[in-house]
């Protein structure tokens, strides 16, 4: 069933558009030596962005040490809180509908990955 979540979200839900603009970002953090944590982030955000369904979040570990809560506060200084209220968005929107309950489910997923990323978890 997740396989069939997965080809839906893909081509009826944007999951490509996200994958791609989480991905470009990541590049374009990457290419500075300041931005690479930032960027690995972004990966994680676009390996989820592409086949959310099967995938569970996992942010109990986020905040363990002083490095993840730091990265994640400057996170959401530098754009996390605005990413994670897109996906709300997204979700509220997809929710209208009954047959859009699923994706705005995985909105969520990004939702809660977008606010916590460092010491988060893709199971």
């Amino acid at each position: 069933m997740s396989v069939l979540g997965n080809l839906l979200w893909i081509f009826l839900g944007g999951g490509i558009f996200i994958f791609l603009g989480y991905l470009i970002g990541g590049i374009v953090l990457c290419a500075t030596i300041i931005g690479i944590p930032f960027g690995v982030q972004l990966f994680k955000l676009a390996a989820l962005g592409l086949m959310p369904f099967g995938h569970e979040v996992d942010t109990s570990g986020s905040a363990r040490g002083f490095l993840p809560i730091l990265m994640n506060v400057l996170w959401w200084v530098f754009g996390g809180v605005e990413v994670a209220i897109v996906h709300l968005v997204f979700a509220l929107l997809m929710a209208i509908t009954i047959i859009g309950l699923p994706f705005a489910r995985q909105h969520m997923k990004m939702v809660l990955l977008a606010l916590v990323p460092f010491g988060a978890k893709i199971d």
